[in-house]
């Protein structure tokens, strides 16, 4: 039973850190006036980045998986 609780918090939580990986790599590329200039490795690393603080934000709870 907790191994499944385990499972919808693991697939809720990768969701929201994918959304807001895109978000923040989008947000990143659009501060570049043209694509040539885009600095990939600081693009990349902020992207990670904001993935991992998702995660461990996670770890406090996700209103997605209220208890019923």
């Amino acid at each position: 039973m907790e191994n499944h609780k385990f499972i919808r918090w693991l697939k809720a939580a990768g969701i929201r850190a994918l959304k807001t990986m895109a978000q923040t790599f989008a947000a990143t590329i659009g501060t570049s006036a043209v694509l040539s200039d885009v600095d990939w490795a600081v693009v990349c690393s902020a992207s990670l980045l904001s993935g991992i603080l998702s995660l461990a934000t996670s770890t406090a709870g996700l209103p997605e998986l209220k208890e019923e």
